[in-house]
């Protein structure tokens, strides 16, 4: 079930929503661990019971690590086999099928039968959540929470439950125990969701219909150009699932961190990852990059840390070689930043620093999106071919000419300036007006569209 779906907005939601807020305060948390587990189960009924037992086991596991602790008794043993439990089912439903084929790869190993495991939608995230609870209880930066449907709905929130953002529990553990919802936060809430919404339906499938009809075209233009649509593809598709994310936590009494700000306004490719992803770039920071040593053992380990990192996001985002290279290629960005780049860039015009930002990241997400590698190497020749552009790919360029120049602007912050500059009654009501408007819209392009995927739901 996604958020940008018929039977989520006019079914699923109204009746989340009047469970939620017709039972006793006391109760809302229960109701938002079962209302999860149906809108989990609705799509992977099969993998319920690995939800419901990896809630179990971080539970479980917290309740002795804090015991432990209280009786000054050693508990990293407990932290170990939570750590072992939960990177150990990750492990198996991710990464067994792509570790037997490179196995297989070895002459001796050719024999090696590969399992064929279907990947559990959102494991990816709900997993670090829950690594996040017992790591930080482990280091004394949360309390042990002692009610289970209060860690369950933290674990199986809907709202971030897919496709995250990926919610420390520190960051909510007090508005699980005495959160208040109120009319301003719900209306702050609804706008926020229509648009996060208005993105994934009006503008990062509109791209991702232009990327894959460019990617049949000829010459270096419907290249350039679709290397263009699957950036702001990706960036809509996923930035507006987590503002529908975050506009839904709040319609819930939650407030969560934000997870993008404006990434393709950047000058860098530092300043790049602090701004997108924001929740997963903070988890490996807090949670790997740091305890290796971050930057406070030189600046060799310091290199090592940061090629470590990154190939970990690589695999992290996918089980597959493109993916692994694309988290080294950001590793050898970001080293050569610490080593020159970044000094380099300060006698260069901000101009020039910022394309050459976003050539670097696009150049990454087509190394991100095609698994075959020499599919890659034929797209990247198209880049530098030279050759003429085909009517085809004219008339595809001329027809969404429109939505790509309305996406380029929204990926800047200058709507968002101008309306906070915008005061008083006449903007307020201009704004309600625009959210309406947005939500028409919507309504439409679920009605006609039948491209609608999640880029994001697969890792």
């Amino acid at each position: 079930m996604v958020f940008s779906s018929n039977i989520f907005l006019f079914f699923f939601l109204p009746a989340a929503l009047a469970l939620y807020y017709l039972a006793p305060r006391r109760a809302r948390n229960g109701v938002l661990l079962a209302v999860s587990l149906f809108f989990y189960g609705w799509g992977e009924p099969v993998f319920l019971a690995l939800m419901v037992f990896t809630i179990a086991a971080n539970y479980g596991w917290g309740l002795v690590i804090a015991a432990r602790r209280e009786r000054d008794l050693p508990s990293r043993w407990a932290l170990a086999c939570a750590v072992v439990t939960d990177l150990g089912l990750l492990g198996v439903f991710k990464y067994a099928g792509f570790f037997a084929r490179t196995l297989r790869t070895l002459p001796f190993l050719r024999a090696l039968p590969v399992p064929e495991i279907v990947l559990p939608i959102g494991i990816s995230f709900y997993i670090f959540q829950s690594m996040s609870y017992v790591i930080d209880l482990y280091r004394g930066r949360a309390a042990v929470q002692k009610s289970f449907v209060r860690f369950g709905a933290y674990v199986s929130m809907f709202p971030q439950l897919i496709a995250g953002p990926i919610v420390r529990y520190r960051d909510v553990a007090e508005q699980l125990e005495q959160r208040r919802e109120t009319l301003a936060g719900f209306s702050s809430g609804v706008a926020v969701f229509i648009l996060g919404l208005a993105k994934k339906l009006l503008l990062a499938n509109q791209m991702g219909a232009m990327w894959e009809a460019l990617q049949a075209g000829q010459g270096a233009l419907g290249a350039w150009a679709g290397m263009l649509a699957y950036s702001l593809q990706i960036y809509f598709d996923f930035s507006g699932y987590s503002d529908m994310a975050i506009g839904l936590g709040r319609m819930l009494g939650f407030e969560f961190l934000k997870n993008f700000d404006y990434p393709y306004i950047s000058r860098s490719v530092t300043e790049f990852w602090r701004r997108w992803h924001i929740s997963l770039s903070s988890w490996f920071r807090e949670y790997v990059y740091i305890p290796l040593g971050g930057n406070r053992r030189g600046l060799g380990r310091q290199l090592l840390n940061i090629l470590i990192v990154w190939a970990l996001t690589g695999l992290w985002h996918g089980a597959s070689w493109n993916f692994v290279l694309w988290g080294l290629y950001y590793a050898l960005l970001l080293i050569a930043e610490k080593l020159f780049l970044l000094r380099l860039g300060e006698r260069l015009p901000a101009l020039l620093r910022h394309a050459f930002l976003l050539l670097a990241v696009g150049l990454g997400w087509m190394l991100f999106y095609f698994e075959d590698l020499g599919a890659l190497a034929a797209f990247l020749g198209r880049l530098v071919s030279g050759s003429g552009t085909d009517a085809h790919t004219q008339n595809l360029l001329l027809a969404y000419l429109p939505v790509t120049m309305a996406a380029c602007l929204a990926a800047t912050p200058l709507g968002a300036k101008l309306y906070k500059k915008a005061r008083g009654p006449a903007a307020e009501a201009a704004g309600f007006a625009g959210l309406l408007c947005l939500l028409l819209l919507c309504m439409g392009a679920l009605a006609t569209q039948s491209y609608n995927p999640f880029i994001y739901f697969r890792f």
